[in-house]
């Protein structure tokens, strides 16, 4: 049975819904950022890490995701058959973790961004952040014009990459998804997905 470790409100949710969406046992073990106890499997001390029994142990949202959705055809997660498919997968799984994810750093960590500790001088990183996640969610939103999922092969890892980052967004810009009602709908479709709705009961301790 794999474990998955994962900590809250980190992209780690998003293996956690894929491996719902699967259906096959699995453990998830909510961890702290660099505690000893994620340490011992992942020395970078991140999240999220999938373990397999034999002890193999795999980083990085996107690896762990096109990892599960291959291990598990039956899923249908892959979101599609054949070559272009699975480049199509590879491009949004880049762009979510390359691009969108990678925005959001400024917002979440702006002392990285500047060696002025002044509130303005961070305030501004923020903002500017906040500008460069608008920009991929743009993106991202006119991609959703007329569809109803990310991959033309329908529900996919993709989404479950995607939800978090949404979040984050729903809380981190200043006017939300208003910009993005293609966004917002993806949102919601998957908001109120049983498995999605378990998953994060299970990660808010509920």
């Amino acid at each position: 049975m794999p474990t998955l470790y994962y900590a809250v409100g980190a992209c780690s949710l998003a293996p956690h819904i894929a491996l719902e969406w699967i259906g096959e046992p699995y453990e998830a073990v909510r961890v702290q950022y660099g505690s000893k106890e994620l340490l011992a499997v992942n020395p970078a001390g991140a999240v999220p890490t999938l373990r397999e029994d034999d002890g193999w142990l795999l980083t990085q949202a996107g690896a762990i995701l096109d990892y599960l959705a291959f291990k598990h055809p039956e899923a249908g997660l892959a979101g599609g058959d054949g070559l272009r498919a699975r480049a199509e997968a590879h491009r949004w799984s880049a762009f979510f973790s390359s691009d969108v994810h990678a925005s959001f750093w400024p917002i979440f960590m702006p002392y990285r961004y500047t060696t002025d500790d002044s509130k303005a001088a961070r305030q501004a990183v923020v903002e500017a952040g906040q500008m460069l996640v608008a920009k991929k969610f743009d993106i991202l939103n006119h991609h959703l014009d007329g569809r109803e999922y990310i991959l033309d092969g329908g529900r996919s890892v993709i989404e479950a990459y995607a939800f978090p980052m949404i979040r984050w967004a729903i809380k981190l810009l200043p006017g939300g998804l208003t910009d993005y009602p293609n966004v917002q709908a993806l949102h919601d479709r998957f908001a109120a997905d049983p498995a999605v709705q378990h998953v994060l009961a299970q990660e808010a301790g509920k």
